[in-house]
């Protein structure tokens, strides 16, 4: 995976999370859940290191951004 870029935790709140999963299907169901929750990037596919097992993704929230449904008190 590439480096960290200093502007994606450039202030409180906003976090960098990879994930490693068994296979591309949960990490993305997981990826689905933090998006529900959360202002995050869209991920289109997966990595994977030679000779490891599983896979990783990578993608960024933004805890100052949360998704309640409508009408809950962390709307935006």
């Amino acid at each position: 995976m590439e480096a960290i870029n200093d502007v994606h935790v450039s202030e409180p709140g906003l976090v960098v999370v990879d994930i490693a999963a068994a296979d591309d299907e949960t990490a993305f169901t997981f990826h689905t859940a933090l998006a529900a929750q959360w202002a995050t990037t869209s991920v289109e596919r997966t990595s994977r290191d030679p000779g490891q097992p599983g896979v990783r993704l990578r993608c960024y929230l933004d805890l100052r951004q949360p998704l309640g449904p409508p009408g809950h008190p962390d709307s935006p």
